[in-house]
């Protein structure tokens, strides 16, 4: 695309209004006006992008390459959803909701969802040499960066616009589309060794500020727009490029027209490349070129451009024209140079900065280019005062305007009078000749345009834009009006940016370590694939004898499975029907290409209804086709990932339906899964009438990650002597996402016929099932019938076995061949059991399962796999401290166990002091404490007790020597704690605990100390009770190995005892059922230990843990509910049961962890969007939130006795966390306009706000019951925080997180759920740092996270 070769261009002509236009927009503070864009519109040579939601232009060849950081480029491409990279994108879901950095380079003036079909909007684009456009690009670069792009002469530049725009929006019937429309550009300049980038967002040309995630369904969360740059090299959430980000919160989106790092709103410039070394992104710095003589104005305040963008500002308390504002200097400095290193930089936020401009405001005495941020009254032309009178003469005698050339624009910095404001005259000016321009700024075309060269002259080949003077710096003076000066503000900001400097030099090519490599990306590969590195990137293979896209491949001529469900909402004639996740299956024999589809349970007039829609089926007909000669079937393209659209018109009537077919990859026994909608009207057949279709032809066009077909068909329906006819029309559109880094294959046809015969629909009432037949094969488009005998293999009619493959030989010959895994002479195969031959890959310390065709490993227990998933290696569970701090590691070969020391009892992973001892809590402390200081490097507190065993209420810690109060438990009193070699505090005698009543166990356990003397030998029995005085689950003979579990009410599980050295696992409950039900086949039982919930769209994902690291590994789907949103999620721990709340069914269900439980729901009325769930153990209660209703409630765990908490003074809200051991209840409310975190009794007694200030978007809440503290994470000020019940001692743990959802904390760790990562991502709860992320395979938003320990946490009061 040559932007200087389009016919009837304006150059020279329009530069000098282009000036005067630039002029004016620095010379008054007023936001942009949409015809103040650069010039736009197909009559300038823009290219057109295609309407549509995630559309990408054609490779865009710049006749002059750009610099993007240090790499140089000629080739870019621009997408829908306002972002320009050096790059073809991949699909939206992959980066359009996440956070920066991308993988993939990235300039983003508007990052976001956006859609343009419809005719909603449209995306220009063009390269340009145009001198109209290079001149108003280099002035404002030189205006931006006075110092080092004074001469900046740019060359050829590149424009994207994008025009009236929306946000994506889910399709509702009889909803009109939102008339929220955004208008806003991007423009690189270059020089060919310097490249800038201008973003520019016109007056009210920001309607929506961010668009809501196409999987967020019912949960009402919109993510703010990212605006920035990224180099392309992020590949974890530890080693990110460098990036820089100007705005990725809604405030700051909001301002982007309202503010500016130039002078002008909505304008914001960028050094984005260069041939010398540039680390990071470098924005325009307003005052950045002032002279040393302000070097020692104090460093008070600091700005930033995220600062200001933060700042709350709007249309009212923008007063671009008060009088009496003071003016603001800005301290010297030139931060390009302070941006040296490897920078990983977030423009951040350290002050609260009010930049509104002045009416009449002296300027600072080195103002220049790069700070007009006060205006100057609109009939003052900016000139300097050395040339404010030297206009052309020709000007003055009536030349028309549009030969008026450039003004110089040299001046001399004039130095500062002190003492006093001066007031310069305003210069000599001939108003009359100049003013309408200045009054009516020159438009442009299709946005008020000047039209084009009237005379088709030619282009000029170069600008005249005249350079800056050499020595002289450029000055634009501020003119105050008339009577009116202001006096200089004494706060003073500067430029704050975050670096993380590095010593890394390298040039930045394509060539080097920021692509996605093969060595650590392989595993995105099929285990049949191999991985191949490309120039721009990584591409999976299928190996031999295998087929599919690279990262799901199947093997040759083996029958494959597909399971999945079907929803539906038709009319069938004018009836509704409804049907939800009933079961589909199918079967395919890949070797001759028959597809057998079996629908169940689908209500008998739906299922009459469809039996003419044989392409529900014949999708698997197509991905599995016979091949001929040269040809793919579908699977080979798509693999396991794709969306198939269907739309059926039925004649004589015009019914339509649509058929939505999702696939979402194969399960772990390489079956696919799909997910069938089915919506609309379709006639009605009548009971007992049956459908045929007689064989037909379809046409495949195939594009760039899209196939579509067009075919009408006829179909009869017939009973007894009836016979009617009837015919419909199928349009369809199957869209997957190819790996653009490999080469494309030339060989591969446009477009490709399927033949489908033997076409079978049938409907069986009795069974309720529906079924579909094809036989299916895939060729070249077929003109004429060929006479020729077919090749055997080619139509189906070999005799090889089902598990074979068919090699064709010369005419009808033929050989078979057995598929992979299997064995045999081809004509009859059976399975190769691999594990049993020892032809596997499976090392040491693993274990081989054999599958139909194929196997798999596992590690025993105690190893782990290493990188090629097939080796076990060994892991040392002792160094990874999972026992206990008060137990004893004994590490086995492939296991270890846990042993409580003496003074303690347990099963290892968790000890309590031994009530039985004889000794008070302070002595069964200080005696761990002591028995811990043995350790190297150890450094605990040792208790100080007084001569009865109590804490002594002033406690100091011997090596640091910090000193505080304590309660009677021994519990710090905050606020009392004094820092080395100060005065210690007072403290006073703490108060008398309240005693409760004793228990069942506290009975049972003093009248056998009783009984005992006092003091039980070591054989002697003694209850175990715990803080609350519950039976502890676990109970053992004295200090021996002989154990067992109890049920609460202190009486043995049978079957429970135990043999020395082996502790069994006991959960507080009664003793199991005899005999178990069924295992239902979508719920896997989790393995004993702690592991973490998440939930993910439709199912609960299993996440071990290893002490506090994540068994990535050990992932798996804990359980799978088609159709539902699972939002909040809790665990009881008494009854080892999992809860969730569903925003699709609008229900509360829970289901137990043991074998073959069926989920149950408890509530399923009155609720509108569940979101927030929390367990209380201890009374047997549920508490939740809903955000539509804005209600808090509370139940019984069996869904009775439910009343509502409150119902008032909420309005979003969400999270919801309980304190059992206290009593209280916590929940948050992102209400936009005042969020909150608030707390009340357990009853709804006592409501206050806990939390109101410094939040944003508190999604995610947790109450840790050890540390006693409560923590949330903050989607709006991106921070992890944590504060005591009552509201103090809040502190930071992270300031840096993505966009958190949920959170649970562990050990000393917290787990929080992340929209950007699409993760679980752990971080420590001492540093703060992050520590480990899990990022499903799978991905797709991520909600609710709880833990499952195995026992109950007892926390302490």
């Amino acid at each position: 695309m040559q932007g200087d070769r389009v016919a009837g261009r304006p150059a020279l002509s329009l530069l000098p209004l282009l000036l005067l236009l630039l002029l004016l927009l620095l010379s008054r503070a007023a936001a942009l006006h949409p015809d103040e864009l650069f010039p736009h519109g197909e009559s300038w040579g823009d290219q057109l992008l295609q309407e549509g939601d995630d559309e990408s232009s054609a490779v865009v060849k710049l006749a002059n390459p750009l610099h993007f950081y240090e790499a140089r480029f000629s080739n870019l491409y621009v997408g829908t959803n306002g972002i320009i990279s050096t790059q073809d994108f991949p699909r939206e879901t992959e980066y359009v909701d996440y956070d920066f950095p991308t993988d993939f380079p990235a300039i983003a003036p508007f990052l976001a969802d956006i859609d343009t079909s419809h005719g909603r909007g449209r995306i220009l684009y063009r390269e340009d040499t145009s001198p109209a456009v290079l001149g108003l690009a280099a002035h404002y670069v030189r205006a931006s960066f006075p110092r080092s792009a004074a001469r900046f002469t740019p060359t050829h530049a590149f424009l994207a616009t994008w025009e009236q725009v929306g946000a994506y929006e889910e399709v509702k019937r009889g909803a009109l589309p939102s008339g929220e429309l955004n208008t806003f550009q991007a423009v690189l300049a270059s020089d060919g060794s310097d490249t800038y980038a201008l973003f520019l967002y016109p007056a009210n040309g920001l309607q929506f500020f961010g668009t809501r995630p196409k999987e967020s369904y019912t949960v009402q969360l919109q993510l703010p727009a990212r605006v920035g740059f990224c180099r392309g090299e992020a590949d974890d959430l530890k080693s990110e490029g460098p990036y820089f980000s100007l705005a990725s919160t809604e405030q700051s989106v909001k301002n982007l027209y309202q503010l500016s790092n130039l002078g002008v709103p909505g304008v914001w410039a960028f050094h984005i490349g260069s041939t010398l070394p540039l680390d990071n992104v470098r924005p325009a710095t307003v005052g950045e070129d002032l002279s040393a003589a302000h070097s020692s104005v104090p460093l008070g305040r600091s700005f930033s451009h995220a600062t200001a963008l933060e700042s709350d500002y709007n249309e009212d308390n923008l007063d671009y024209y008060d009088e009496n504002e003071e003016e603001v200097d800005y301290l010297p400095g030139e931060p390009e140079e302070s941006l040296n290193g490897r920078s990983s930089i977030d423009v951040s936020f350290h002050s609260k900065v009010d930049t509104r401009p002045l009416e009449g405001g002296m300027s600072s005495p080195d103002s220049d280019l790069s700070s007009p941020l006060h205006p100057t009254p609109t009939y003052w032309p900016f000139y300097t005062e050395t040339e404010s009178a030297t206009l052309d003469r020709h000007t003055k005698e009536g030349t028309s305007l549009g030969e008026v050339e450039a003004p110089d624009l040299k001046g001399q910095v004039e130095p500062w009078a002190e003492g006093g404001n001066r007031s310069p005259p305003p210069p000599k000016v001939d108003r009359d000749s100049l003013a309408p321009s200045w009054e009516t700024p020159p438009t442009f075309p299709e946005n008020r345009s000047i039209q084009p060269y009237p005379d088709g002259g030619p282009v000029p080949s170069e600008m005249d834009v005249p350079p800056a003077h050499p020595e002289e710096e450029i000055v634009l003076r501020n003119y105050p009006a008339s009577g009116h000066s202001t006096p200089l503000s004494q706060e003073t900001y500067e430029v704050g940016v975050e670096d993380n400097i590095g010593s890394n030099t390298e040039v930045f090519t394509y060539n080097g370590a920021n692509k996605e490599t093969c060595e650590h990306n392989h595993r995105q590969c099929s285990r049949h694939a191999f991985c191949t590195d490309y120039a721009t990137g990584f591409c999976c293979h299928c190996q031999s004898r295998f087929y599919g896209n690279g990262k799901h491949c199947l093997p040759e001529g083996a029958p494959h499975r597909v399971n999945g469900k079907v929803s539906g909402h038709l009319h069938v004639g004018h009836t509704p029907v409804h049907f939800t996740d009933v079961d589909l299956h199918a079967y395919v024999v890949g070797n001759d290409g028959r597809a057998y589809t079996a629908i169940s349970h689908i209500p008998q007039p739906a299922a009459q209804a469809l039996l003419p829609l044989t392409p529900i089926g014949g999708l698997f007909g197509w991905l599995f086709a016979l091949e001929k000669p040269g040809s793919e079937n579908g699977f080979s393209l798509t693999g396991a990932a794709f969306i198939h659209d269907m739309e059926v018109t039925f004649y004589p009537g015009e019914e339509r339906v649509r058929i939505t077919q999702t696939a979402e990859g194969l399960d772990s026994e390489n079956y696919l899964s799909i997910k069938t909608n089915i919506q609309g009207q379709v006639p009605y057949v009548p009971a007992n009438f049956t459908a045929h279709i007689s064989p037909y032809k379809e046409l495949y066009h195939y594009s760039d990650s899209a196939v579509t077909s067009t075919s009408s068909r006829e179909y009869s329906l017939t009973f007894g002597a009836i016979n009617q006819t009837w015919s419909y029309r199928v349009h369809q559109n199957i869209t997957y996402q190819v790996c653009r880094h490999a080469p494309r294959r030339p060989a591969f046809p446009t477009t490709q016929q399927l033949n489908v015969d033997r076409v079978f629909a049938l409907y069986n009432d009795e069974e309720r099932v529906l079924r579909f037949a094809v036989t299916n094969q895939i060729g070249p488009v077929e003109e004429d019938a060929d006479p020729s005998p077919v090749n055997p293999c080619y139509d189906g009619s070999h005799t090889c076995d089902t598990t074979a493959r068919c090699h064709p030989g010369t005419g009808v010959d033929y050989t078979c061949e057995c598929a992979s895994g299997y064995q045999g002479d081809g004509r009859s195969c059976v399975d190769e059991n691999e594990c049993a031959t020892g032809f596997h890959r499976c090392g040491p310390n693993s274990v081989c399962i054999n599958l139909p065709g194929s196997y798999r490993c596992e590690c025993r227990s105690g190893y782990e796999f290493a990188d090629d998933q097939y080796t076990c290696i060994y892991v040392d569970e002792c160094s990874e401290n999972r026992c206990h701090p008060a137990a004893t590691c004994y590490n086995t070969p492939g296991s270890f166990s846990c042993r409580c020391q003496p003074g303690y009892h347990g099963d290892g992973f968790q000890c309590l002091p031994d009530s039985a001892s004889g000794l008070t809590p302070c002595e069964q402390q200080l005696r761990h404490a002591q028995a811990q200081y043995a350790y190297a490097g150890a450094r605990l507190h040792i208790p100080q007790c007084d001569e009865r065993g109590n804490f002594l209420p002033l406690q100091c810690h011997g090596s640091t020597g910090f000193c505080w109060c304590v309660d009677h438990d021994g519990h710090e009193v905050p606020g009392t704690q004094t820092p080395p070699g100060s005065t210690p505090p007072h403290c006073g005698p703490p108060p008398e605990p309240t005693q409760r009543p004793p228990t069942v166990c506290e009975r049972w356990r003093e009248n056998l100390l009783e009984h005992y003397g006092g003091s039980p030998r070591d054989d002697q029995y003694v209850p175990q009770c715990d803080d609350l005085g519950h039976f502890v689950p676990l109970q053992c003979h004295g200090k021996s190995d002989f154990c067992w579990c109890v049920d609460k009410d202190g009486r043995e599980v049978q079957g429970t005892r135990s043999q020395p050295g082996i502790t069994p696992a006991c959960i507080p409950t009664d003793a199991p059922p005899t005999v178990r039900p069924t295992p239902r086949p979508d719920v896997t039982p989790p393995s004993v230990g702690t592991f973490l919930l998440y939930t993910q769209g439709q199912k609960i994902g299993h996440l071990p843990l290893n002490g506090t690291r994540l068994q990535k590994d050990a992932a798996k789907t804990l359980l799978s509910l088609h159709g539902s949103i699972i939002v909040g999620i809790d665990y009881d721990c008494r009854e080892r049961m999992v809860y969730w709340t569903d925003v699709t069914g609008r229900t509360i269900s829970r289901v137990s962890l043991e074998l073959g439980a069926e989920p149950e729901t408890i509530v399923n009325s009155g609720l509108i969007s569940p979101e927030g769930l929390a367990i209380d153990h201890i009374r047997r209660t549920m508490y939740w939130t809903d955000s539509v209703l804005d209600k808090i409630e509370r139940a019984q765990l069996d869904g009775s006795e439910r009343r509502v908490l409150f119902h008032t003074d909420l309005v979003n809200p969400r999270a919801i966390a309980v304190d059992p051991i206290r009593g209280n209840l916590y929940w948050t409310d992102w209400n936009r306009e005042a969020p909150k975190i608030e707390t009340s009794s357990l009853d709804g007694e006592n409501r206050r706000i806990l939390i109101n200030t410094d939040i944003g978007l508190p999604n995610a809440l947790t109450f840790d019951s050890f540390s006693k503290l409560l923590c949330w994470a903050d989607a709006g000020t991106k921070k992890l925080e944590c504060t005591l019940p009552d509201g103090t001692g809040r502190r930071v743990i992270q300031n840096n997180l993505k966009y958190p959802f949920g959170i649970v904390s562990y050990a000393d760790h917290f787990y929080h759920t992340d929209w950007r990562r699409d993760g679980v991502v752990a971080v420590n709860k001492d540093s703060g740092q992050f520590t480990d992320e899990y990022l499903p395979e799978q991905r797709s938003h991520l909600y609710g996270i709880t833990v499952v320990y195995p026992y109950c946490p007892t926390g302490r009061k």
